[in-house]
């Protein structure tokens, strides 16, 4: 994270000086346009006190009559209905809505999706991408055939996507859509490769199809435009290369205004692309306001099940969901942790839990892709979260330049991104990394078209170049273990399966 208590898939905490990545992945949150930005519509409209819930019942039917009306008399109104998934989106400002809801024949669970009333406050806990300045830009040379910027770009040959490029740009045919803050699509380098039939603002809860309601308004974080660029900017002259230059990016926006991405932004964001023929979808942050949700918690277990639901529809209707592992050097195998940032919309404590039954959602989720950030040097970031088992793979992430630098002519140990309004800018943070695997499925599924989630899965692991535990881990060189990986080289707590391989992707 940026900050303590920042949302996006966490922001790498790196020393100051260097920008990092938001919560994103961010750390969960950072803004998203979204329907929280025009009128709300009549049914969605809530006063001051009032919160936002799921209330999870047996899928594959509309809402019966008899729920409605359990969710009238209890004081709720319903926003929209998923019932492919069983999820029900609702407000409330009756305090016992949710344990009142929970007694209705057929509610399998239902729980509040925030501790703040609509609309949450805004927050000032974003980090800031470094900006390329127009002079950088102008004076960017790059050998021919690459985009000008790209030899600042030490990550593309760190999973060898420069080999790749070679032989395949990837498919237009392949979608990735990007669950964040939103996407730029304006932008030179997004531009080309854009897919507006899967983009949508589900901030809301409920899909806002307007033109650009997909876009971060000049407030808000530009979490989501950089990882669009990471992934699928085009090669085409200007500014930067994405890892699958070839393929489609689309935006779904799921974070406020604030910054925090909620239970029902996410659910509908997961079924917009589930419905709208995307092949993988990268998700750089987790579903505030709690790090980690307590299944032994009503609210919170309900919160499991509705996200877990929306994920499993995504993978089981084609898509692979990638997601970032967090910033905060977290063991997420060890038997306990010390979560500081929970509730992060009112006044977080402290609170030990158990990362095996407390998850981190989406990237806990089972079936979701879990990537660990490397370094330039190619070992563990210095705030990566790890754990053997949890970590399925890793990707370039970034690190402090003083801890990892990158060879010549790449001089910044961050990660290079496209940023709203035409700019270019670095950050860090394993929500960074995750677009880089994200890129990597969409190259296997560009040369494998009719691979299923399982099948592109199973290829992005055995293709992944196997990492030895980095043992001692001292990433400051101050003398003391700052991480201890377990696990073999095939497969270890740092690293996973291996470093994505892009190379591989389109040549196996």
């Amino acid at each position: 994270m940026t900050a303590p208590y920042a949302r996006y898939r966490r922001a790498a905490a790196i020393p100051a000086g260097m920008a990092m990545a938001t919560a994103l992945a961010f750390l969960p949150n950072t803004a998203a346009t979204a329907a929280e930005d025009a009128p709300a519509p009549a049914a969605a409209q809530a006063d001051a006190t009032s919160l936002s819930y799921v209330v999870n019942v047996k899928p594959g039917h509309g809402t019966s009559a008899h729920v409605k009306k359990a969710v009238a008399k209890a004081g709720g109104t319903i926003v929209t209905s998923y019932d492919q998934i069983g999820v029900i989106v609702v407000h409330s400002s009756n305090a016992d809505f949710a344990k009142t809801i929970r007694k209705v024949r057929g509610v399998q669970s239902a729980g509040a999706t925030r501790t703040a009333p609509l609309p949450s406050a805004s927050t000032g806990d974003l980090g800031a991408p470094k900006v390329l300045s127009a002079a950088e830009v102008a004076a960017a040379d790059a050998p021919a055939g690459q985009d000008p910027l790209q030899p600042q770009q030490w990550d593309l040959p760190a999973i060898k996507a420069d080999k790749a490029h070679e032989k395949t740009l990837g498919s237009k045919k392949v979608t990735v859509a990007v669950i964040d803050t939103g996407v730029d699509d304006t932008h030179p380098d997004i531009a080309p490769n854009f897919d507006r039939k899967a983009s949508v603002n589900c901030v809301s809860g409920k899909p806002d199809t307007a033109d650009g309601a997909w876009r971060p308004s000049a407030e808000e974080s530009p979490h989501g435009t950089h990882v669009a660029g990471e992934i699928a900017a085009a090669k085409n002259g200007v500014g930067m290369t994405g890892v699958a230059p070839g393929v489609k990016v689309s935006g779904i926006k799921v974070s406020t205004t604030a910054g925090f991405f909620y239970t029902e932004a996410v659910v509908c964001g997961f079924v917009w692309a589930a419905e709208h023929g995307v092949d993988v979808t990268n998700n750089s942050y987790y579903t505030d306001p709690w790090y980690f949700n307590c299944k032994n918690d009503p609210d919170q277990k309900a919160l499991v099940e509705a996200v877990g639901r929306a994920s499993r529809y995504a993978e089981k209707k084609g898509a692979v969901n990638v997601a970032a592992a967090g910033n905060e050097n977290y063991d997420l195998a060890s038997d306990e942790i010390t979560d500081p940032s929970s509730p992060n919309d009112t006044t977080p404590g402290n609170r030990v839990v158990d990362p095996s039954e407390c998850l981190d959602i989406p990237t806990q989720l089972p079936g979701v892709v879990t990537v660990a950030s490397t370094g330039a040097k190619g070992i563990k970031s210095s705030f990566s979260n790890h754990g053997l088992g949890v970590i399925d793979i890793a990707a370039p992430g970034g690190d402090s330049t003083a801890y990892q630098k990158p060879d010549a002519p790449a001089t910044s140990g961050l990660i290079l991104g496209t940023l709203p309004g035409g700019k270019w800018g670095y950050m860090a943070g394993t929500s960074m990394a995750s677009p880089h695997v994200a890129g990597v499925a969409a190259l296997i599924k560009s040369t494998h078209p009719y691979a299923s989630p399982a099948l592109v899965k199973a290829l992005l692991y055995a293709e992944a170049d196997a990492t030895a535990c980095t043992d001692p881990y001292d990433i400051n060189g101050d003398g003391k273990v700052d991480a201890v990986c377990e696990g073999s080289k095939n497969r270890n707590g740092f690293y996973g399966w291996g470093i994505a391989d892009a190379l591989d992707a389109v040549t196996k």
